[in-house]
């Protein structure tokens, strides 16, 4: 399921013992080797999507992580864009892998292994990282454009209307919150008991050991998605993601909601 350089069945377990915030500065250092970092194919179908809505000036990455998120948003925004995450050992790695204009990442910042003449890194939106919960988010209304990647399962339901208001309060009018959410897998499929198994885990988990490490997969079903963002102010439109594929019956596996704080 990893890779060499991914975490060991010990770290994992280390992390699933810890608080979310703890369990990820944990993980940080491996996250990007591991099956939870958000596809390549994903990020590149929803960034193909989003780009048709532009153009933008100001990003926010909305529980950015490692920076997959803020990486899209470099190609769709002008300007700023920011990167928002409670966890410091994320930040860290995602800081890291998106140096300010001029540096090199530092894996490569070396002096004895640069060679003469190295270019800078090429110029583009202003990057800057907020440690913060995304449950209070410390924004003016400033941004164009908000996204979300592979976050919200850390999140209960009854949470969530919150993040939204708060994802609300940080855009500008007109500015929108964008996030891709999958079809469910079929009732019965291999799938559908891998994620029922994940789930009836994380609960006993959760019932028997402090801190909770809040992770489900099953918590976050469209229909209630959209009420608890018309709630919070959006106007609220899907756009199926035709290049992730479709399910036998025709329908997209996978939707980009498209809120907009008008």
């Amino acid at each position: 399921m990893f890779t060499e350089q991914g975490p060991t069945v010990r770290e994992l377990a280390v992390q699933a013992l810890s608080s979310i915030e703890h369990g990820y500065d944990l993980l940080a250092p491996k996250f990007d080797h591991t099956p939870y970092r958000t596809p390549d194919r994903v990020l590149d179908a929803v960034t193909d999507e989003v780009r048709r809505l532009g153009p933008f000036d100001t990003g926010l990455d909305v529980c950015c992580g490692t920076g997959a998120g803020v990486g899209v948003l470099r190609q769709l925004c002008r300007e700023r864009v920011v990167g928002v995450d409670f966890s410091a050992g994320m930040l860290a790695e995602a800081r890291a892998a998106f140096p300010r204009e001029g540096e090199r990442p530092s894996a490569e910042r070396s002096a004895a292994e640069e060679p003469a003449g190295e270019a800078p890194v090429a110029a583009g939106p202003a990057v800057d990282w907020v440690r913060a919960d995304a449950r209070s988010l410390p924004f003016a209304p400033a941004f164009d454009l908000a996204l979300s990647f592979g976050a919200f399962g850390h999140f209960l339901p009854a949470e969530r209307f919150g993040l939204f208001a708060e994802v609300y309060g940080s855009l500008r009018p007109g500015g929108q919150f964008v996030f891709p959410i999958g079809a469910p897998p079929p009732v019965g499929s291999r799938a559908y008991w891998s994620l029922l198994g994940f789930d009836a885990a994380m609960r006993v988990r959760n019932a028997l050991w402090r801190p909770r490490f809040v992770m489900y997969y099953r918590t976050f079903r469209l229909g209630d998605v959209l009420e608890d963002l018309t709630r919070a102010g959006f106007v609220v439109r899907l756009m199926p993601l035709t290049e992730l594929g479709r399910r036998p019956d025709g329908s997209p596996r996978a939707r980009l909601v498209v809120a907009t704080r008008e």
